[in-house]
């Protein structure tokens, strides 16, 4: 089969085997895989990985020997792998599995291939309503989905989402489709709007004057001068919620966290199950956040096409 295979240095197509699955795995052909910056941080070295990356994906389940209901079905994963058997898989933490491997990001190939291998566990079947596209899209919502786990926001919050690109957007969908008013910066207010007409979109020149004015800020902006930004905008002991990754450091200045007690919140991967149902009836408030689909084997010209774009997902042939 073929498969993008990263080495450490550069990403490349290359053929290899079809992947032999082991107890409790199903075996997938992958229809759609999208480019997420995670990927993009992978090739800068972000997690030391080698192999093949890729974990935003929908395809078909051709082999499950012990799940044999799932063969032919359209499905969506999960992509943390808990080992199930330490402390904190026991204790119903297994997203943080001491023995954690992570789908196209850490110790587990991905979704950049014809065909991939995933346990049975991690899987989500996709109802019939939620075309293949849009599909690729359920990892990253359920990771908007899961602000909402974790901040608690009141119907008083004044709420901020700080970047307005791919992960921020969807953010933003999510708290719009929840009834909570929030403000969405970026630097393209006029593609925000595109995408979700009825959001407050501001430029990062138009903040003066609204340092420590929101109760709840989502970091969503990939870089850490967004961190910085944030800080400045949560108001004293309000909640800052984390969402980026990115492979190199910069000096910051965490005095302001100390001094504004800041409530700070990681968040990082979330719920399937609402995310799915959200596409079920709502799939084409997402329609806007596909910019481009490539051929697989046209892999260079979809990832420089990233720069600037919202999602550019490679079709597999």
């Amino acid at each position: 089969m073929k498969a993008l295979y990263y080495d450490g240095d550069s990403l490349v197509l290359k053929n290899v085997p079809i992947p032999e699955i082991t107890k409790g795995e199903a075996l997938i052909k992958v229809y759609y895989t999208g480019i997420c910056n995670t990927d993009l941080e992978i090739l800068k070295g972000y997690m030391g990985f080698t192999g093949i990356p890729g974990h935003e994906f929908v395809g078909e389940v051709v082999k499950a020997p012990e799940n044999k209901s799932l063969v032919g079905k359209r499905v969506v994963g999960e992509i943390n792998i808990a080992c199930g058997q330490c402390d904190l898989c026991r204790a119903g933490k297994r997203k943080h599995c001491r023995n954690i491997r992570t789908l196209g990001i850490n110790n587990y190939d991905g979704a950049f291939a014809e065909y991939m291998k995933f346990p049975v566990e991690n899987l989500h079947p996709v109802p019939d309503e939620i075309p293949n596209t849009i599909a690729t899209l359920v990892e990253p919502l359920a990771a908007a989905f899961q602000v909402l786990e974790q901040a608690h926001i009141k119907p008083t919050d004044r709420v901020c989402v700080i970047g307005d690109g791919k992960l921020g957007l969807l953010i933003s969908i999510v708290l719009q489709y929840s009834g909570i008013h929030h403000v969405l910066i970026g630097k393209h207010p006029e593609r925000a709007k595109e995408v979700i007409p009825e959001v407050e979109a501001l430029l990062p020149s138009e903040l003066k004057g609204l340092e420590n004015s929101f109760d709840v800020v989502v970091e969503a902006t990939g870089n850490a001068k967004g961190f910085t930004s944030a800080i400045e905008l949560t108001v004293p002991t309000g909640t800052l919620v984390l969402k980026s990754t990115f492979a190199s450091g910069e000096n910051l200045n965490l005095s302001p966290v100390v001094v504004k007690e800041l409530n700070i919140v990681g968040s990082r991967c979330g719920p399937f199950e609402p995310a799915i149902a959200f596409l079920k009836s709502q799939h084409e408030k997402l329609e806007g956040m596909i910019s481009g689909i490539f051929p697989f084997e046209e892999y260079q010209r979809a990832f420089e096409a990233t720069k600037g774009s919202l999602k550019i997902l490679l079709k597999m042939s």
